[in-house]
């Protein structure tokens, strides 16, 4: 099997409100993958980033990082990640920005252009639904990335 080109990494807890941000964009991009981008695309989530994730990286062409926000303009906000330690790196809530320089530390080169999808949500309590902000801003969100995943990808 070959790997894809193209890694859509998103995280976030489903039993936290708009936490669940991040899971369900990627789920909806998965689920709405035109057919000729299957081999081209893979889809990951969980909880939380994981340094583990660094290997994830390797060989990929572009990476999207997808997660909800309390700080991001509605109803998203993209923005281009670089390797960069933080004090992340030793935390649960490991930033995108740490993994990517994990990969530099591991791999010894850049990591493949990456983009963070920064989702706004407003409510991340224990037990609590989706907010219907949120809602609305992940039905945006996915429609950006879904032209995002459709982009081809630059070659040197």
């Amino acid at each position: 099997m070959n790997l894809a080109p193209v890694l859509v990494l998103g995280w976030g807890n489903l039993s936290r409100g708009d936490d669940a941000l991040g899971p369900l964009c990627v789920a909806a991009l998965r689920d709405t993958l035109p057919a000729h981008l299957i081999d081209q695309v893979e889809f990951l989530e969980d909880y939380q980033l994981q340094i583990e994730f660094a290997l994830d990286l390797v060989g990929r062409e572009r990476i999207l990082f997808v997660d909800a926000s309390l700080n991001c303009a509605e109803p998203f906000e993209v923005h281009t990640a670089l390797p960069r330690r933080d004090s992340s790196i030793s935390s649960h809530a490991l930033s995108p920005e740490a993994l990517l320089q994990v990969f530099v530390d591991l791999q010894g080169h850049a990591p493949a252009p990456a983009s963070v999808l920064a989702i706004r949500g407003e409510s991340f309590a224990l037990g609590e639904p989706m907010t219907v902000a949120a809602q609305a801003n992940l039905v945006a969100a996915v429609e950006w990335a879904s032209h995002w995943i459709q982009q081809p990808i630059d070659k040197p």
